[in-house]
């Protein structure tokens, strides 16, 4: 990845220890998997996980205070307690898919059943990937960290420009092989 390092010592110039101090642990990623599968009460995630209360409550309180869950009383009875994605709970996905991926293909052989598909054409979803911001699909020999200041600066000196950002519904593969296609 280049001739520069990142300060491995500098836990807080990275977003990784970050994510692990809020995510990094087995239950915390349990009970987000089971809030992607429309889970929202208490004794939902109780019951269908088999954790014990005060783990469950714990990390309940952990992921509602970094604001990936919110917690809201129920609309039909107030007594009742929900607990729902927020947008910043919604943006893990991509990491939860990949940790599953990388779990089927490198863990215990596991037939997934039911199959995650694409609401569209009921199709497996692809592997997550890393994708440069026109499209391309990237592999670590693509990557190369560089100081903000030298963003955009290629290798000969020249500057280049990030093209339009990719958007839901934008294509990184045409059926005609790997192209980058907008919405089509």
């Amino acid at each position: 990845m280049g001739d520069l390092r990142e300060p491995l010592k500098e836990l807080n110039e990275c977003g990784l220890p970050e994510a692990l101090e809020v995510m990094g642990e087995r239950w915390s990623f349990m009970i987000l998997r089971a809030s992607f599968n429309g889970l929202h009460h208490f004794e939902e995630f109780l019951n269908e996980l088999g954790i014990a209360r005060n783990i469950l409550s714990n990390r309940l309180s952990k992921l509602v205070e970094h604001d990936i869950l919110n917690r809201e009383p129920c609309a039909d009875d107030k007594r009742r307690i929900e607990y729902r994605l927020t947008p910043k709970g919604f943006d893990l996905l991509p990491a939860m898919l990949a940790l599953r991926q990388w779990g089927q293909k490198y863990g215990v052989e596991v037939a997934e059943n039911p199959v995650l598909v694409d609401e569209v054409d009921r199709q497996p979803i692809g592997p997550v990937s890393i994708i440069a911001h026109d499209g391309r699909i990237l592999d670590h020999t693509d990557l190369w960290l560089t100081e903000r200041e030298n963003v955009g600066t290629r290798a000969d000196g020249s500057k280049s420009t990030r093209a339009p950002a990719l958007e839901r519904g934008d294509r990184v593969h045409s059926a005609d092989g790997p192209k980058l296609a907008a919405n089509g």
